[in-house]
C-alpha cells in the first residue's frame, strides 16, 4: 500500500464525491491509511434558521471524515466501502460564513467487520468547532486486506 494519496485528477471521482458531498459542497483534501481530510467553506446555505451554522453540515463531514479514514485502500480495482452504525458528536463552537472548516479523522482501531474513528473539526484559526466518535461497519468483504472488487 502506497503511504498517502492526495486527492487529483488520478483519483476515481466515485471515490472521492458523491452526490450528497455536492449538496453540502465538501471536499476530500487529503485521504491516506487510517487518516482522512475533509473541507467545507461556510456559504449561506449551510446556515440554519436562526442564522448560524446547521449541526448537520458538521456531522456529516465528521461522518464523511471518519468513513474515509478507515476506507483507504491504494490497490487497483479494489475498494472499501463501510456504513455508519453509531456517531457521537459535541458540538462546541460555530462558525460564520466564509470560514473555512477542516475536518482530520483517525481510524482508531477495529478489525474485518468493524472499525472505529474519531475526527475534528477547526476553523482556519485552529479553534475547535466540534468532534466526534464513530463506529462503522465495513460493507461486503470490504474489511478484508485486499478490500473487494470495484464494480
Amino acid at each position: 500500500m502506497q503511504a498517502s494519496s492526495t486527492p487529483g485528477p488520478d483519483l476515481d471521482p466515485l471515490r472521492a464525491r458523491s452526490g450528497f458531498a455536492d449538496l453540502v459542497d465538501y471536499r476530500l483534501t487529503r485521504w491516506q491509511s487510517d487518516e482522512a481530510e475533509v473541507q467545507v467553506t461556510i456559504g449561506p446555505q449551510h446556515l440554519n434558521r436562526s442564522g448560524v451554522l446547521h449541526g448537520g453540515v458538521l456531522c456529516t463531514i465528521l461522518d464523511a471524515a471518519c468513513g474515509y479514514a478507515g476506507c483507504f485502500l491504494d490497490i487497483p480495482g479494489r475498494r472499501r466501502r463501510a456504513f455508519t452504525l453509531s456517531l457521537n458528536t459535541q458540538f462546541i463552537a460555530t462558525a460564520a460564513v466564509g470560514a473555512r472548516l477542516t475536518c482530520v479523522a483517525r481510524r482508531t482501531g477495529g478489525g474485518r467487520s468493524v472499525f472505529f474513528a474519531a475526527a475534528e473539526v477547526r476553523d482556519q484559526a485552529g479553534t475547535l468547532v466540534a468532534r466526534a466518535d464513530g463506529v462503522f461497519k465495513y460493507r461486503g468483504r470490504s474489511g478484508e486486506p485486499e478490500g473487494e472488487p470495484a464494480i
